[in-house]
């Protein structure tokens, strides 16, 4: 466009002045609009006279007008060449936004392509919409605050998409509250989801807009995207009696505090951020194909992945646990592998009277009934050197072809009747006087250091364990015991390094009977056998001959856990807590990890003007890690019942100021819907006005003295 030169003086304000220009042939049309429309608005909003001929425009007037002019047919031009569409719709917004002198222009505002499908192009339409897109791109939490009809989620849910399709996110979850007009679910007819269906609809609409229908129920089922109530949000809740651990041990659920640490995935201690009591829920028994379970509510929150998943390396996904119900198997395999701990639970170090490695040889292979000395059976001169020079002060002095006899070592002067330092360790572990069927792993052990840890489980391995080698497979580690603490002692050892135990009962009724010394022998009690595997670099044996055939096998492979089954439970009081860790997993019951923040999601809440303050701080904590959340709504048009205040309105004072927080605002000028609709908002405005001014105004009675006014 190349504007000629003006018969007008530019030092002389006022005087008429006239430009001449050509406009490209290939933008022209689209300038000009069909039936010229966008000619006559361009000549109704600006001050200059408009002539056009062919594709030369001539502007007459004072040379402000004609240069405000020449820079709305530039604006128009650059859009009209762009290829996009130019309605009247767009002129005008090109116009408002070139008299209010902002610093981007028309082009730059109108052309911003955030999605395209099958043809149609979503962009911004006015500058305070782009400043808002832009804001997500740029913050982590922002409110779009408006009237109705200014774009604020269809945009959001744009830039949601987009994040999606560009795998910026895993999943897109929107959100609203069920609370419009003061209306009772629980009175509206019909089953839940047709009750609640009426309130998440233009969510429904504005998302098939933007993605393929066929593909929502797909993409909804797998849990990639959920359109749920906002009460939901804050569902992800397991009973109160729940047990959670911490680095003492196992606590239930409902006692936690804010600040108080959990275990985290990785076996770290991580803070609890939130507890938020959910009052009674349906409650499920989610078990694992190990034997582990747990109870949990219906929308609590599982990391899981596929085999078809860990083929391809792609990440974990996140799931409601009633989103696997009856989806548990694929051609009769279990569909849902479970995370296990990435490393060992790190416990604090406390003092134990006996060495761990001693412990667990002594609870496989020895003879702690406190009648006669302590001794320990074993064939293998190895297993009694090592049990010697882990105890000081005793000798293991060999008595038969297998009993070895562990007394004290005696120095010139001791008193004979000193007791003997191995018994006096079993007494104060509680362990002395047991048999075999009632030996157990003191807690001093259990909850230690991983040293500790792992050296009573190399014991108890070493003694009553080995590796079964198995063809063309990893080798698994199995270990029998007729006593069910030690074998439930020996479950938690493995879960707590990281690893998976799965356990089984020989019952000892109609069992062939064994031989000793050319007789048979009944056996008394059960055998609790225990097939294990444990992570690479978790060594399960000292014994060399058993450390040689494990490590020649190919060593454990990798421990799996799968979900078995998933049950009702009744229901219950719960409770759901957040965390700090990055993955926002935590260790429940079973050492099973579980989380219930929002984690690589898109977080959209509409409507929020309906959400009590104590909801809307619900719903921003719930904000996990690589995630982003927008909140929408319209603070003119509360429907709280009750008169109770609207989180949406008192949140700016609360946020404001916090970083990577933002609010944009959007005005009557931003309304993309029919004109008449920033007439109906700019009219009930000015009634607002009005009505807030005659209230100022209006005399207080005494009866409105007594009711508070």
């Amino acid at each position: 466009m190349d504007p000629s030169a003006s018969a007008a003086k530019p030092d002389q304000p006022g005087h008429p002045a006239q430009s001449r220009f050509s406009v490209p042939d290939a933008a022209l049309l689209s300038l000009l609009g069909s039936r010229d429309e966008n000619l006559r608005v361009v000549e109704e909003l600006i001050a200059a006279d408009v002539h056009v001929r062919g594709n030369e425009v001539t502007l007459s007037g004072t040379p402000a007008d004609v240069a405000f002019g020449e820079r709305v047919f530039a604006e128009l031009s650059t859009l009209a060449g762009s290829g996009q569409p130019l309605t009247a719709d767009a002129v005008r917004r090109s116009i408002a936004m070139l008299s209010a002198g902002t610093a981007e222009s028309p082009a730059e505002v109108l052309s911003l392509d955030i999605l395209s499908r099958r043809g149609r192009t979503i962009r911004p339409k006015t500058l305070n919409q782009k400043h808002y897109v832009d804001a997500i791109d740029k913050h982590t939490v922002v409110f779009g605050i408006g009237p109705a009809g200014t774009g604020k989620t269809y945009l959001a849910m744009a830039k949601a998409v987009q994040a999606l399709q560009a795998k910026q996110v895993n999943r897109i979850i929107l959100t609203r509250p069920a609370v419009e007009a003061g209306e009772r679910l629980g009175y509206l007819p019909g089953t839940l989801y047709e009750k609640i269906d009426p309130y998440l609809r233009p969510l429904y609409d504005a998302l098939h807009d933007m993605v393929d229908p066929e593909s929502i129920p797909r993409l909804t089922q797998a849990g990639t995207i959920e359109v749920a109530p906002l009460a939901y949000m804050r569902g992800r809740a397991q009973p109160v009696s729940t047990k959670v651990l911490t680095p003492d041990g196992f606590r239930p659920i409902g006692e936690l505090s804010v600040g108080d640490l959990v275990i985290g995935s990785n076996g770290e201690p991580t803070p609890v951020l939130g507890v938020y009591p959910q009052g009674e829920k349906d409650i499920y028994r989610v078990t694992a194909q190990d034997g582990a379970s747990v109870l949990c509510c219906g929308e609590h929150l599982w990391t899981v992945r596929t085999a078809s998943d860990r083929r391809r390396n792609k990440p974990w996904r996140v799931l409601q646990t009633k989103e696997m119900i009856g989806r548990l198997r694929a051609a009769h395999a279990r569909r849902y592998e479970l995370p296990v701990l990435s490393s060992p639970v790190c416990h604090p170090e406390q003092n134990v009277p006996m060495d761990p490695y001693a412990l667990g040889l002594l609870l496989g292979d020895g003879c702690l009934t406190g009648s006669a000395t302590p001794s320990f059976a074993t064939d293998d001169p190895e297993l009694a050197e090592a049990l010697e020079s882990a105890l000081p002060d005793t000798t293991v002095r060999r008595k038969g072809d297998q009993e070895h006899v562990l007394n004290r070592v005696r120095e010139p002067g001791d008193v004979i009747t000193l007791e003997n330092p191995v018994t006096r360790a079993l007494r104060s572990l509680n362990l002395l006087g047991t048999r075999s069927h009632a030996k157990f792993i003191p807690d001093v052990y259990l909850q230690n250091t991983t040293d500790v840890r792992l050296g009573v489980l190399q014991g108890l391995l070493d003694s009553d364990g080995g590796p079964v080698t198995q063809l063309d497979r990893t080798c698994r580690i199995q270990y029998v015991t007729t006593s069910p603490a030690l074998r439930d002692g020996v479950t938690q050892l493995v879960r707590s390094l990281g690893g998976v135990a799965y356990t089984r009962v020989r019952p000892a009724k109609g069992r062939q009977p064994g031989r000793a010394n050319g007789r048979d022998v009944a056996y008394r009690q059960d055998a609790h056998i225990v097939d294990l595997r444990l992570p690479t670099g978790i060594e399960p044996f000292r014994l060399a001959r058993k450390r040689e055939k494990y490590h020649a096998a190919g060593g454990g492979g990798r421990p799996m856990r799968h979900i078995d089954s998933i049950e009702p439970a009744g229901r219950a009081k719960a409770v759901c807590i957040q965390v700090a860790a990055a993955d926002s997993l935590y260790v429940t019951e079973d050492y099973l990890l579980t989380h219930n923040t929002l984690n690589d999601a898109f977080i959209i809440l509409d409507e929020a003007q309906n959400t009590t303050p104590e909801q809307m701080k619900m719903f921003l904590t719930r904000l996990g890690f690589s995630s982003k959340i927008v909140v929408t709504g319209d603070v003119t048009q509360v429907d709280l019942p009750g008169g109770q205040r609207s989180g949406l309105k008192v949140v700016r004072d609360i946020l404001e100021g916090v970083d990577d927080v933002h609010f944009s605002t959007l005005t009557s000028a931003d309304v993309v819907r029919h004109k008449l609709v920033a007439d109906i908002v700019d009219a009930y405005e000015r009634w607002q006005v009005d009505e807030d001014k005659t209230e100022i105004r209006k005399p207080r009675t005494g009866s409105d003295h007594r009711r508070g006014r």
